[in-house]
């Protein structure tokens, strides 16, 4: 599977590669970031995105730059968390929806709260250190939600299903294995999926150039459909359940994912057909109530406007581009994590889960 962040150390320092996952399937390029600036610039501008990725990406973009730090004469250790708090709130600041890049900065700190009384070379080295730590544990989240939600399915000739997902929520999306994406890897694995209907996913279309590009790799028979032929499909009853991954779930379970998720919960539950949210805990946030009190990102109107760089519209017509929306936990029918598989009521299950997990 192809990485979407590399971390690497040689003479020149701690170097970050990120895959260029605007120009793909047509082009693989890796930008390299030599400071947090550079890695703060490739998420807000969707070079790297998913949730699970950011938040690897700015654990890593964190190690990189107290890395980069050079000692003060005076209040050295002052300097060096004014310095860090100056790093992290860059990150937070870059895509609000997405809760894993807090997440991933409150481990960071919470690790070097622990350990203030050590040196600055010291805290260097086990700033790095839980940032790696993070890298791999985002891996074996992957693989174990893969394995609980591919249970969802029963299986074996006739009763293999067509799943429809939404959006990007795989390797690419989470420096691993994948979460919605990794689910169904695992299911079509064990021959429990038929084939795959993959959203375009506009406006940036990380179904139709993301996801297909993956389910490709792995040789899973997939169709590409425009957004808006779900409810075709499943009047018709060529879909079997929906699967898509989640940015941030609130306590009630309410959970925002990208832009079009919750036409599709709606849509699926007029059919009476199961809807799913595989995503790891670092993306459930018990500090928000309810998804009333997520932030949505409104991203710039001209990712509407154009198409791959091609004007589809009026370059002066008002545009609204949000990129995610929030679906209603009575949605939902069930939450998959690393941890199992958890149904409703969330706003009991959800919490008994995360201190389980805590």
């Amino acid at each position: 599977m192809t990485e979407p962040i590399i971390w690497k150390k040689n003479k020149k320092g701690h170097l970050l590669y990120i895959l260029d996952q605007r120009y793909l399937p047509g082009k693989k390029i890796y930008r390299l970031c030599r400071n947090y600036q550079q890695v703060a610039e490739c998420i807000k501008k969707m070079v790297i995105r998913g949730a699970p990725a950011l938040g690897v990406t700015a654990a890593f973009a964190i190690a990189q730059a107290i890395q980069n730090y050079k000692l003060q004469i005076t209040n050295s250790k002052k300097n060096f968390f004014m310095y860090l708090d100056k790093v992290c709130d860059t990150l937070v600041s870059t895509r609000p929806t997405a809760v894993n890049i807090s997440w991933a900065i409150k481990r960071i700190k919470k690790v070097v709260q622990q350990f203030d009384s050590l040196t600055v070379e010291e805290l260097k080295a086990i700033i790095e250190k839980e940032a790696k730590k993070i890298y791999l544990e985002n891996k074996e989240m992957d693989r174990k939600i893969a394995e609980s939600g591919a249970k969802l399915f029963t299986g074996n000739h006739p009763k293999k299903i067509n799943v429809l997902t939404h959006c990007n929520t795989g390797a690419l999306a989470t420096a691993g294995y994948g979460t919605a994406l990794g689910v169904i890897r695992e299911a079509y694995r064990q021959k429990k999926i038929n084939k795959v209907y993959v959203d375009e996913t506009r406006p940036y279309l990380q179904g139709a150039r993301l996801t297909v590009w993956e389910l490709k790799q792995g040789k899973i028979p997939c169709v590409l459909i425009c957004d808006n032929m779900a409810g075709y499909l499943m009047q018709k009853g060529e879909i079997g359940a929906v699967i898509v991954g989640a940015d941030q779930i609130a306590t009630n379970g309410d959970s925002a994912n990208k832009i079009g998720t919750y036409t599709l919960a709606v849509l699926a539950k007029a059919h009476r057909i199961p809807f799913y949210i595989a995503a790891p805990s670092s993306s459930i946030d018990l500090s928000i109530s309810s998804g009333e009190k997520i932030k949505i990102e409104e991203r710039n109107p001209d990712e509407v406007r154009y198409v791959q760089g091609k004007l589809v519209s009026l370059k002066n017509v008002e545009v609204r581009n949000p990129a995610f929306d929030v679906t209603p936990a009575k949605y939902i029918t069930a939450i998959i994590t690393e941890k199992g598989i958890i149904y409703p009521p969330y706003l009991k299950n959800l919490k008994i889960y995360t201190n389980v997990h805590e």
